[in-house]
C-alpha cells in the first residue's frame, strides 16, 4: 500500500513537472509570436481577437479571472492594450508576470508622430529610447506598433524564450530553439518583402492611423498621413480637412483603411480626389491563431500595400 501511494505521488510529481505555464497573449501578433516559441510544449490563450481594436477592446469577467489564474501575461505594453494595462498597475499581479514585450531587448522604438499631415521632417520617425513604464496616457512617448518590424519581432521572440526558460527550466532549450527557428524564418519572409516592395518605394499614401512607421521604416514605403492618431482616436473635422489637402498636395496613391474601425473617415477624405481606397491590416483580424500567423500578417500587409500603390484598389 505505501509502495503504491509513493508511486502515485511519483506520478502526481512527474505531471505537474511536465505540465505547460498557462499563458495568456494580448493580440494576434503577439499571440503567434508566443505560440511559435512555445511549440508543442503548450499553446497561449488569445486575449482581444483580431476583430476588436486593440487600443479599446475591454475586459470580460472571464477573462480577467483566467490571467488571475496565467503565469506568464504577455502584451505589447500598457499604452497599446489600454484596458490590459489598467488592470496590469505593477508588473506583476497577485503574482502574476505581466510582460511587456516592447520593452524586449533588442527593440527599437519610434517616435510618435503628431498630426495628421505630418511634415517633412516627420516622414520619416526617430528612435526613441524608452521604458513604457514611463508612458503616461493612452499615447506613449512612443509608436506602440513595434511589432511590425520583423527585427523587432526576432527580438521578442528571443526575450518570450527567456521568460518561459525562467518559469519552465525542464524545456529552456525547446524555447530558445523554437525561438530560433522562427527568427530564422523571419528572416527568408523579410527578405521576401523587401524584393516585392521594391517597385512601389517612394509612392505617396494616407493610412488610418498611425500604426505602420516601423512597417514604413523597415520596407522603404513613403506614408504622408494618417486619418487618426496612434491610438485611433476619432479625428476632428479641422482634421480630416487637413488630410483631405494633404492628399491633393502629396499627389497620394491611396487611402487605406482599417477592418476593425470605422471606415467612413478613409471614404470622406478620399472624395473628390485621385486616391484609390485599399486596406490595412495591423493585427490580422480573419488569420487562423498559430505561428504562422505573425509572417501571414506581414504578407498581407506588403500584398495589400503593392495592389493599392500598383494601381489595384479596393
Amino acid at each position: 500500500m505505501r509502495r503504491n501511494l509513493a508511486l502515485l505521488m511519483t506520478f502526481l510529481a512527474i505531471g505537474q513537472a511536465e505540465a505547460s505555464p498557462k499563458v495568456m497573449a494580448s493580440i494576434m501578433p503577439v499571440h503567434s509570436i508566443v505560440a511559435a516559441v512555445m511549440g508543442a510544449t503548450g499553446t497561449p490563450e488569445l486575449i482581444f481577437s483580431g476583430k476588436l481594436s486593440e487600443h479599446s477592446a475591454g475586459l470580460t469577467a472571464a477573462q480577467i479571472a483566467r490571467l488571475g489564474d496565467a503565469d506568464l501575461v504577455f502584451m505589447i505594453g500598457k499604452t497599446l492594450e489600454f484596458k490590459l494595462g489598467q488592470i496590469s498597475g505593477t508588473e506583476t499581479v497577485n503574482g502574476k508576470s505581466f510582460i511587456a514585450m516592447a520593452d524586449a531587448k533588442g527593440v527599437v522604438k519610434l517616435k510618435t508622430r503628431a498630426g495628421g499631415a505630418w511634415e517633412k521632417d516627420e516622414d520619416e520617425p526617430e528612435v526613441v529610447d524608452t521604458q513604457d513604464s514611463q508612458s503616461s496616457g493612452t499615447i506613449a512617448s512612443y509608436n506602440a506598433h513595434v511589432w511590425l518590424d520583423p527585427e523587432n519581432a526576432k527580438a521578442m521572440a528571443a526575450a518570450v524564450a527567456e521568460d518561459l526558460a525562467s518559469i519552465d527550466s525542464a524545456n529552456a532549450e525547446i524555447y530558445r530553439a523554437n525561438a530560433q527557428t522562427f527568427i530564422s524564418g523571419l528572416d527568408r519572409t523579410e527578405a521576401e518583402i523587401s524584393a516585392s516592395l521594391a517597385d512601389v518605394k517612394g509612392k505617396p499614401f494616407i493610412v488610418f492611423h498611425d500604426a505602420y512607421p516601423y512597417f514604413e521604416k523597415r520596407f522603404g514605403l513613403t506614408a504622408v498621413g494618417s486619418i487618426s492618431d496612434a491610438s485611433a482616436n476619432a479625428p476632428s473635422a479641422q482634421r480630416i480637412e487637413e488630410i483631405r489637402h494633404k492628399i491633393r498636395e502629396s499627389q497620394a496613391l491611396c487611402v487605406f483603411r482599417e477592418p476593425q474601425f470605422d471606415g467612413k473617415f478613409a471614404a470622406t477624405v478620399i472624395e473628390g480626389s485621385k486616391a484609390r481606397s485599399g486596406v490595412l491590416d495591423a493585427v490580422g483580424a480573419d488569420l487562423e491563431l498559430g505561428p504562422g500567423a505573425y509572417p501571414l500578417l506581414l504578407l498581407n500587409i506588403a500584398a495589400s500595400a503593392k495592389a493599392c500603390l500598383s494601381g489595384a484598389g479596393e
